[in-house]
């Protein structure tokens, strides 16, 4: 029996239109995280790795491993964080108060998150994390990399893969990023800022 399992999505699948259609949810979740799913379990198995969570195999193993359990961890955490599409979602609780505090404004920190992500080459995810002092940071994250890598608590991620964007938005990297804060579920983020 496999260890991991697709995550099944909280919202039907034509839930995110028009910021993801459904043929986008469809390839991107149906086909890409199941093949990185796929690959993980093939990888443990009969492993020490089998026996980890999919954070330890991601910053423990080294490869496809570490590729395919950083692929999965990176898609859980951006599935899970979308809702039904609002246009005027913004941060709540005390993560509202950090965002503010340490960026000025909801504003500067979407203009610089979008601006990490849009400049970010190539393929790979722009978060925000919380570092070990309870400061909140931005990093550009290549290929399958994830803030764990770096001792940082993962809340909010933006996938820059163009798999993720091109049926949608085509090259238009930084529309499907402005576009994606329509979706965010900032309830899920202050979860996991004060978790």
């Amino acid at each position: 029996m496999a260890k991991f399992e697709l995550l099944a999505l909280p919202y039907d699948i034509n839930a995110l239109e028009p910021v993801i259609s459904a043929q986008t949810l469809n390839f991107h979740h149906g086909k890409h995280l199941q093949t990185y799913v796929n690959n993980l379990n093939a990888a443990i198995e009969g492993t020490p790795f089998a026996e980890m969570s999919l954070e330890d195999i991601t910053c423990k193993a080294e490869g496809g491993m570490r590729n395919n359990a950083g692929q999965t961890l990176n898609h859980n955490l951006y599935f899970l964080q979308f809702t039904q599409p609002a246009a005027d979602r913004k941060p709540i609780g005390n993560l509202a108060k950090a965002i503010d505090a340490q960026f000025g404004s909801f504003e500067t920190f979407k203009e610089e998150f979008v601006a990490k992500g849009t400049s970010l080459f190539g393929s790979g995810w722009v978060w925000l994390s919380l570092d070990e002092n309870g400061k909140l940071v931005i990093t550009q994250e290549t290929n399958a990399g994830n803030p764990v890598q770096r001792g940082l608590k993962p809340l909010l991620t933006f996938d820059v893969w163009e798999h993720a964007y091109y049926l949608d938005y085509q090259n238009r990297r930084a529309e499907q990023l402005k576009a994606l804060w329509q979706i965010i579920d900032w309830q899920v983020i202050e979860d996991r800022f004060t978790k």
